[in-house]
């Protein structure tokens, strides 16, 4: 039986970098993967963006509504004629790659263990914990409740400690309230913090 792995870690922990190189380690030794990412997630429009700069296109995202174990046979067989990328006699998919995991529904989630156990194959999912004010994504709580292997990617606070939570920026300004999504951009941006420097910056709040 295939297992579902949740690898997770504050902003700028290498995520979408670590995605793409467990891509790269199974098509080096001839596996066919598909990757997804739900389509909430505008950043690299239909691709797969790592802060390294490295880029590649999905083969399929996941809107609000979407039954993901569908797309995912649909793009399997080949059958799917709004696939963004096509495979003509393609060989059976080795691993299922998704990134940012956190915006999926738990009923996508759902779907991820049922392809793993159902399907036999493995579903490696990336995402953060929580959002800007310590509260968990729907996507993310899920995966932790059902993934078999869970996974922290670590990276570090301004301050030298490992980072944990991730405060949302307008500009120079911290802000603790707000939609629980806003993709980073121009005007609003993440830095990632330790538990005390998080602190320090919300007044002592948590949520």
């Amino acid at each position: 039986m295939a297992k579902l792995y949740f690898r997770y870690g504050a902003m700028n922990s290498g995520k979408s970098t670590s995605l793409l190189q467990a891509a790269f380690n199974y098509e080096e030794r001839g596996q066919r993967i598909l990757l997804a990412k739900p389509g909430i997630d505008t950043k690299g429009d239909n691709s797969i963006v790592s802060r390294l700069g490295i880029k590649r296109i999905t083969d399929f995202t996941i809107g609000p509504e979407d039954h993901v174990r569908e797309q995912f046979a649909a793009q399997s067989s080949g059958d799917d004629p709004n696939a963004l990328v096509t495979h003509v006699d393609a060989p059976p998919v080795a691993c299922l790659l998704v990134d940012e995991a956190q915006f999926l529904t738990r009923d996508q989630v759902d779907d991820l263990l049922r392809i793993a156990v159902l399907d036999d194959v493995p579903v490696l999912a990336y995402g953060i914990r929580t959002d800007f004010r310590t509260h968990a994504f729907p996507g993310s709580a899920r995966l932790m409740e059902l993934a078999h292997s869970l996974e922290e990617l670590k990276t570090i606070c301004r301050c030298g400690r490992k980072a944990m939570f991730n405060t949302r920026r307008v500009g120079e300004t911290v802000v603790f309230d707000g939609d629980q999504v806003a993709i980073d951009g121009e005007d609003v941006w993440y830095e990632s913090l330790c538990a005390t420097c998080y602190l320090e910056a919300s007044g002592g709040k948590l949520s």
